[in-house]
């Protein structure tokens, strides 16, 4: 039985501007959420660890957290427009039928973002209890992301829509998919793995001021990312070979520029593990950033080759209206120009403080 794909929407502009803000905002928002999670992993860590600089280094990272979280938040939420805007008919019927745990999302990000705030606040008072706030965070971004998950991989296979005549709950799970799982340990690993990278980044700015917090960060933050870059590229071999053939074959000659980025990506994901293990941090996170951009664009390959057979962004009519897109860029621009103010002042009130 084919499942029924709803009709597209029509769009403003040229789906060509919509897919190049689509890749710009999504790296930047993995980025961001890859910080996130190293800054969480290894605050809980360094709390549970104990121990003079290790506490200090936890409640130094539990500053940054509420920051961070919130700006990976904006600039989801932008790349989860050009989403919609561009995959609407395959995204929001595989949200719809997972709707019970799609619309648990901002519950659970609520719950995780105050955690997060409470771990800051009360990080001096919570005594021992104080890693259970953060253990709560880093359980909350978890399970964000296998729903994410589940619904990007939905998305991409609506012959599996159907199973919807005998579950109408809105509690479908795209588990049974062969690539459910390795997509969701590919992107974990790599994300803790770079966000270990930030920590140690972290941690060499902070060398100067305080050299046995900066030494500990710079530590903890390498040892996660070259553990978790040699385990990503095995579970991203796992995630490769369990793609459809159609699809993986894209990846090995079937298409110039998907076999590119593959190439492209392995070599810097090669080049950055080498840089990690001779601890310099900032080859590797010269070597990473750019690395995340093309992961970015393999996985706008793996979704295109996916969804081939149903559908093409070139297949979708225009009906030009300029003001919407105006008002993003104008509001786009205004939010940057805000975010490096707020940015500016905290450090600025960061720096009088230490």
């Amino acid at each position: 039985m084919n499942a029924p794909i709803p009709s597209p929407d029509t769009l403003p502009v040229a789906w060509n501007w919509l897919q190049g803000l689509l890749m710009l905002m999504f790296p930047l928002h993995l980025l961001l959420m890859n910080a996130m999670l190293g800054f969480t992993a290894v605050s809980l860590y360094a709390r549970m660890k104990g121990g003079e600089t290790d506490e200090r280094l936890a409640h130094e990272l539990a500053k940054a957290l509420p920051v961070l979280i919130a700006i990976a938040i904006n600039f989801g939420v932008a790349a989860l427009l050009f989403l919609q805007v561009l995959y609407g008919q395959f995204f929001f019927t595989s949200s719809v039928l997972m709707a019970v745990f799609w619309l648990s999302v901002p519950l659970i990000l609520i719950v995780a973002y105050y955690a997060a705030y409470l771990y800051d606040f009360r990080f001096a008072t919570l005594g021992k209890r104080g890693a259970l706030p953060i253990a709560l965070t880093l359980i909350g971004f978890l399970g964000i992301a296998f729903i994410y998950t589940n619904n990007n991989t939905l998305m991409l296979e609506p012959q599996r829509w159907v199973a919807y005549f005998s579950n109408r709950g809105g509690t479908m799970l795209n588990t049974g998919s062969s690539a459910t799982w390795p997509r969701y340990l590919h992107f974990m690993t790599g994300g803790f793995a770079a966000g270990g990278l930030f920590v140690a980044l972290f941690g060499r700015f902070k060398e100067r001021r305080d050299p046995p917090l900066g030494a500990r960060a710079v530590k903890l933050g390498m040892n996660l990312f070259t553990t978790l870059t040699l385990l990503q590229i095995a579970v991203g071999f796992w995630f490769f070979i369990a793609l459809p053939r159609a699809v993986m074959l894209l990846f090995l000659g079937g298409s110039v520029t998907a076999t590119a980025l593959l190439a492209v990506g392995l070599t810097l994901a090669l080049a950055a593990l080498a840089a990690g293990f001779k601890r310099s941090v900032v080859l590797s996170a010269a070597l990473t950033i750019p690395l995340v951009f093309v992961m970015a664009f393999m996985r706008d390959a793996v979704r295109t080759g996916y969804l081939k057979p149903f559908f093409t962004p070139d297949m979708l009519k225009v009906a030009p209206e300029y003001s919407p897109v105006v008002l993003f860029f104008i509001t786009l621009m205004a939010g940057i120009v805000t975010i490096v103010w707020m940015l500016r002042k905290t450090a600025r009130v960061y720096r009088t403080i230490i």
